[in-house]
């Protein structure tokens, strides 16, 4: 059973990469995806929490006029 288990995990890693270069290049480059993705998605939110904090200050602002 354990063969069978590492025959499969063998043929799924190396199915796309047929060298260990192969692969650290795949995974480098899935890394900067992953990391530029997430620089994105942050600076979205910071950007829209920053947006909302200011309306809600000026409502508030507004209101105690």
């Amino acid at each position: 059973m354990k063969r069978y288990l590492l025959l499969v995990i063998t043929v799924f890693l190396f199915n796309g990469c047929a060298t260990w270069n192969g692969i650290k290049k795949d995974s480098s480059s899935a890394w900067e995806v992953t990391k530029n993705k997430s620089n994105e998605a942050w600076n979205a939110t910071k950007d829209g929490s920053q947006k909302v904090y200011n309306k809600s200050k000026e409502k508030i602002h507004e209101l105690s006029e």
